[in-house]
This record gives structure tokens, sequence and C-alpha cells, in this order.
């Protein structure tokens, strides 16, 4: 196939992707508001506890099984690669650029983390079902690739959490002490913010034990206080446990669409359930269907939530250099898909990689993706590069619609 057709195949997505992003901009108009500020949060709600686990859960399920699951071993590997591979180029960016220190975190966040989770979900069933598709059956590949986005999505979100929020919180450590401030979020599974609220600077900070577990109240200083207080060793534990499990970054690390991710995986891999669940002859084939038909109303939101018009709000006080967006976009965009090529070509030489064209496909894809939305989440956690983050994302997805195209073609022309 060439590189005219592949090119024609590449764009259907990406056209499919600003067609339905339009419909969320004209529903986010002031004029219209279809969808006032309480949907908005009732909706995401929705798709965070229910939508989001359903589609990963649902598709691991249907797909992955106990002889196939030692070929995906490689995916959790790639996804650290690019993390890793990225947040080095950042590191080179920062020092060519000389970025100011609060906002080294958020640079090298941009370049390390890309959206995993939205936009494959996104791209590959667009790409499996139209007609000139590389990669065979139009089911068989909507069903593997949904599986292979779904893993996507749930490993990129435990990186996020691990690796990129605590570049993040060391960075902005250094912002001086009278810039930070508090704030009253929701959390959503993606590590997408339901609401974001800053709060009126107050000469005593409000007791967080008075917000209920989906509002946090965080306030960020340099110095923490704690009552040194003798308390029996269970009661201390039991202290520290609370205060894991309320914790927003752990939260985020086992959202929702995670835990769907295991229970899917035990679903599939365990063959006496797989049996009851999964297949036409199956017993309890009903609740496999069920699942993944909930799942699939996940799909448009998930490009609804792209945002990109609550970002230009946030520009007002950025200050961020022509040099360091131009280098966070030929990072994201230039080196990191070569080097992913490198990747992926050296793990199939080395047998690391099945030879499966789709998944071969997938795991280059990673490597070209625009910036995960998570990264404004955590740089709004910490007060620190807000409006900087936002005008890093308003061009690096204005243009992820030239780049996304571009690379899937030729990483389709590549694999195929």
């Amino acid at each position: 196939m060439g590189l005219v057709e592949l090119f024609g195949v590449a764009s259907m997505p990406v056209i499919k992707v600003l067609l339905i992003t339009a419909v969320g901009l004209l529903l986010a108009l002031d004029n219209v508001n279809l969808l006032g500020k309480d949907a908005r949060i009732q909706v995401n709600h929705l798709v965070h506890y229910v939508f989001n686990p359903a589609l990963v859960g649902g598709n691991l399920a249907d797909t992955i099984t106990f002889e196939n699951v030692v070929l995906l071993w490689f995916m959790p590997v790639n996804i650290l690669l690019t993390f890793i591979i990225g947040s080095a180029l950042g590191w080179i960016l920062i020092k060519l650029t000389r970025a100011p220190k609060h906002l080294e975190g958020l640079i090298m966040g941009v370049c390390s983390a890309g959206n995993l989770g939205n936009l494959p979900i996104i791209i590959i069933p667009a790409i499996c079902k139209d007609k000139g598709s590389p990669f065979g059956d139009s089911n068989v590949c909507y069903q593997y690739g949904m599986a292979y986005a779904s893993l996507s999505m749930a490993v990129g979100a435990v990186y996020i959490w691990t690796y990129v929020y605590n570049i993040m919180r060391v960075s902005a450590s250094v912002v001086p002490k009278d810039a930070y401030r508090t704030s009253s979020f929701r959390l959503e599974a993606s590590g997408e913010f339901l609401e974001f609220l800053p709060e009126e600077e107050s000469s005593e900070p409000e007791n967080p034990s008075k917000d209920n577990m989906d509002d946090y109240t965080l306030l960020l200083s340099s110095i923490e206080s704690e009552e040194n207080v003798k308390l029996p060793v269970s009661a201390k534990i039991k202290h520290q446990i609370g205060k894991l499990l309320v914790n927003s970054n752990f939260r985020a690390i086992f959202s929702p669409a995670t835990l769907g991710a295991i229970v899917g995986f035990i679903v599939g891999v365990v063959p006496q359930i797989r049996k009851l669940m999964i297949g036409g002859d199956a017993s309890l084939h009903v609740i496999q269907d069920s699942v993944t038909m909930v799942g699939y109303v996940c799909i448009p939101k998930l490009v609804f939530d792209l945002k990109l018009h609550k970002a230009v709000g946030s520009l007002k006080g950025a200050n961020t250099s022509f040099w360091t967006i131009l280098g966070i976009i030929v990072v994201r965009y230039i080196f990191l898909p070569i080097l992913g090529i490198l990747v992926i070509k050296g793990a199939t030489q080395l047998g690391l990689v099945q030879p499966d064209p789709l998944y071969q496909f997938v795991l280059l894809l990673q490597y070209a993706l625009p910036p995960a939305m998570a990264i404004g989440t955590i740089a709004q956690l910490f007060g620190a590069g807000e409006g900087e983050c936002s005008v890093i994302m308003l061009w690096t997805y204005a243009l992820a619609s030239v780049a996304v195209t571009f690379w899937t073609t030729y990483f389709m022309w590549l694999v195929a």
C-alpha cells in the first residue's frame, strides 16, 4: 500500500477527533452552554466510575488470554522507555534554554508523558474500521486494537502519577513561599480535574477533615507542621493508612480505570472465569456484553474532555519563552518518534516484540502523541507553571493534528 493511501487512512481518525472536538467546543460556548457546570461534573463522575473502567476492563477481558499475556510484557516496558527518553530530552532542553527552576519539572513532564489514554482509544479503532486499513480484518483489528489501547491507558496512568508526579513535585518545591496557594479540586480517574476552584487567600487555613472524600483542600507549603503526640503503634499505622487512602496521588494511581484493567486481566487470564464470561457460548456472557456496551459510551466523551477551550482562560500571566515551546514541540514530534522507531525496530530484531503489525504500530504510536492532559492537573496541584502549561498544551495540541497524521502514516507504512 502506497503512502498516499496510508495518508488517507491516517487522516480519518484525526478528522473524526477534530469534528467531535468541535462539537464539544460548541457545547461549551457561553451562548450555548448545553452542558452546564453541574452537568459536566455529573458526566465526568459517570466516566470516572463507570464508563472508563468498563471500556478498559471489557476490552482486556475479551482479548487477553493466559497464552498471549506473556507476549504483551514489552508494552509496560515500552511506555516506561517513552517516559525515560522524554524526560532525558526534556533535561537537555532545560539546559539549552536555561528555563526557570520552578518550570523544570513541567518541561520534563510534558516531554516525557504522552496522552496514552484518550487518543489511542480514538485513533486505533478508527484506523481498524477504515476500509483501507493495512491491519487485516476490521473486527479482529478492532478487538485487539482496543485491548492494546486500554492497556496503554492503564499503564500510562500509573507512570504519570508515580514518575512524572514526583519530578514535578521536586521542581515545584523551589517556588517562592508566597507563590503557593490553596486550591480545591475534584480529581478524575485519568488525572484530570472535574472542577478547579482557586480559593481566596485566608489567614487561617481550613480544616481538611471537613471536606468530603472527593474534594481535597491542599495547602502547599515548604514546611509541614505535625503534632508530636504519643500514640499506640496500631493507632499510628491506622492513621498512616488513612492518610494514604485519601492521598490524591495514591487515588489517581489506583483509579477505577486501573482497577478495571486489573479485573479485565483476571477475567481474561484465569481459564475458569474466562469460560464463564467470554464467548457466545459462555453462560455469563451477557455480563461481558453489557460491560463492553457501557464502555463504548466513553469514547465520544474522551474527545470532549480535551478541553482546549479551558486552557485559553489560563494564558494570562504565562511567561513561556518561544524557544522552550519550540523545543518541546521538537522533542515530542520529532526526536521522540525517531528514537521510538529505533527502540521498536531493535526490540523486534532481538525477538522482544511479537511480529504483529498492529501491536508494533501501537508501540510506535506511544512515542508520537501530544502531552498528557494530566500534566495540567499536576501543575495546578502544586501551583507552579499553570499558565505556562496552558500555553504549552495549546500549541502542542494545535499541532497534534498534523504531527499525529504524519507519524501515523509513516508507522503504518513501516510495519505493514
